[in-house]
């Protein structure tokens, strides 16, 4: 037999060491327009009414869409779009451009609204959107009265991306629509490293690595459109219905210049419809048509109701909504999870995912999000939250749940693209499209008690949240002691109390200053490292899936 040999196990006390890595992020594409549309503020939406001479009783109405389009600026027009509850308005558009995904977004609202667009300025009467507080329309319809002209408007930049979303697109001789290259800025950042290894055997082990700081590194700018993004604009504008000639132009015309695309090459490439101009939508003549466009709204006057016009009564009995739908609120329904993947085109085919948790907090919330969970097997997926509150025992069992999985929690609503779960519509593969807006989102009351349960919590500036006494105040204050926030957060009047940011990130209850866009951003997939939340789908579905979505 032969003898064996003994080896010694022996272990060499931990070391700590500090390396250092420096890491590309890479920020949103973004197309701007020639300097001076720098000082054009942020694209700001308002409903507007004819005020052409004769034109009442019965005014075509329109959205007028002005200024700089910004990262947040689709959540304020679908805030425009709620309000007009369903009702079809062509949009007017007078911008110098902006951020590329955005314009996107815009494009595939308008079009998922079948919506028209047209290039065009309003010229205010009386009430304008920058006014607060202003009374010089009361009692007259609405709240901004106007005309639009096509004189000197202009669409440029990134603006087209948004036009071409329109149902019918119209621009005029006196307009201009204009495109150049997208300019892509890429923000470096140096991460600190902190690795914990272990000698064993002469050999290292590496026990854990986190990130210890982040520094601003810079940036730098490029005007070369990647295949990546060439890939997905040229899918949404052909989806859209658009030739190739426009992305051809963009990727041609240096970003310091605008190319002004010539109406009939605009016609031949299918980016306007027809040679018409604003005045399409917005002319005082068209509510005499019949049939009478989706547009036009009859308002009775006094001198109208004392002569009883029948046609105008029709005419209003036509546009107007159901008095119940402006004044009953729709009771919250309960919490529903459901698996979400980031919907705008320039993720895929890479693309973020989360489950989306909406509506009250109830005694079977906490097991919903058991099977939530269970269903995405070992996957670690943000929850993206939007609650006005509930069951208090139901909220802590589920903070335990999320921290027991060690997942983040996001305040933000999720505007599904594809269609809403609570319609019971079916998405494909059982994974819905959507994109969050924190402008929409919501906390209340024990929301924040669910919330705490992240091991990250993110709850941007834009974001409602809402704190007041809930009873089981012992309970609740251990549950806060265990989750890291500071005590008190409920320790105030029995009313409930709106919190700025500054108070949210003193008790700890944030973790930090990112936004949503920290875990469901379009861009995320590219850093390094790749967040956990991130899923390839193959090209070639994404490709095959994108003129549906649009």
């Amino acid at each position: 037999m032969v003898p064996g040999r003994c080896f010694e196990a022996w272990w060499l006390r931990a070391l700590v060491r500090l390396m250092l890595f420096a890491a590309v992020v890479l920020a949103v594409p973004v197309a701007r327009a020639q300097e001076q549309s720098q000082d054009i503020p942020p694209m700001r939406f308002a409903v507007v009414r004819s005020n052409a001479p004769g034109c009442e009783p019965n005014c075509p109405e329109w959205i007028s869409a002005e200024g700089t389009i910004e990262a947040d600026t689709p959540s304020l027009f679908k805030r425009t779009l709620k309000a007009l509850k369903g009702r079809q308005l062509p949009v007017v558009v007078n911008s110098p451009g902006g951020n590329v995904d955005a314009a996107v977004t815009l494009g595939q609202m308008i079009r998922k609204n079948k919506l028209d667009i047209a290039v065009g300025t309003t010229v205010f009467y009386g009430c304008e959107p920058q006014m607060k507080n202003c009374q010089d329309n009361k009692g007259r319809g609405a709240d901004y009265l106007g005309m639009a002209e096509d004189n000197g408007a202009m669409c440029n930049s990134a603006c087209p991306l948004m036009f071409s979303g329109g149902i019918r697109r119209v621009v005029g001789d006196f307009a201009y629509l204009g495109v150049h290259q997208i300019t892509t800025t890429y923000q470096r950042e140096k991460l600190l490293y902190r690795t914990t290894y272990q000698i064993v055997n002469g050999r290292k082990k590496i026990i854990s690595t986190r990130i210890v700081s982040r520094k601003n590194a810079g940036s730098y700018k490029t005007y070369e459109m990647s295949k990546a993004v060439e890939k997905k604009l040229s899918a949404y504008l052909k989806g859209m219905g658009i030739g190739d000639g426009v992305l051809l132009t963009m990727r041609n015309t240096p970003a310091t210049e605008i190319h002004q695309l010539v109406l009939q090459n605009m016609l031949r490439m299918n980016l306007v419809t027809s040679l018409d101009t604003v005045e399409l939508f917005t002319a005082s003549t068209i509510c005499k048509a019949d049939p009478m466009p989706a547009n036009c709204r009859a308002i009775l006057t006094d001198k109208d109701k004392g002569t009883g016009s029948a046609n105008v009564a029709a005419a209003q009995a036509k546009s107007a909504l159901p008095s119940s739908a402006k004044t009953v609120a729709p009771k919250e329904a309960d919490m529903r999870f459901v698996l979400v993947r980031g919907g705008n085109p320039l993720c895929n085919p890479d693309c973020p995912e989360w489950i989306s948790a909406e509506g009250k907090i109830t005694a079977q919330t906490p097991e919903s999000l058991r099977q939530a969970l269970d269903a995405v097997a070992d996957r670690r997926l943000p929850i993206v939250i939007s609650s006005q509150g509930g069951d208090v025992e139901g909220a802590l069992a589920a903070g335990r749940l999320i921290r027991e999985r060690k997942l983040d929690v996001v305040v933000a609503h999720t505007d599904f693209v594809d269609c809403d779960p609570a319609a019971d519509c079916l998405a494909k593969d059982g994974v819905h499209t959507g994109l969050t807006i924190e402008s929409e989102g919501e906390c209340a009351s024990v929301c924040a008690i669910m919330v705490a349960g992240g091991v990250r919590r993110l709850i941007g500036p834009a974001v409602r949240l809402s704190v007041g006494s809930v009873g089981f105040e012992d309970k609740v204050e251990a549950y806060l002691k265990e989750m890291a926030v500071r005590p008190g957060l409920f320790a105030i009047s029995r009313d409930q109390r709106q919190l700025d940011r500054e108070t949210i990130l003193k008790f700890g209850l944030a973790t930090g200053r990112q936004s949503a866009d920290e875990l469901t951003g379009a861009t995320i997939c590219r850093s390094v490292p790749r967040p956990d939340n991130c899923r390839v789908i193959p090209s070639a579905n994404a490709e095959a899936d994108m003129p549906a979505k649009l």
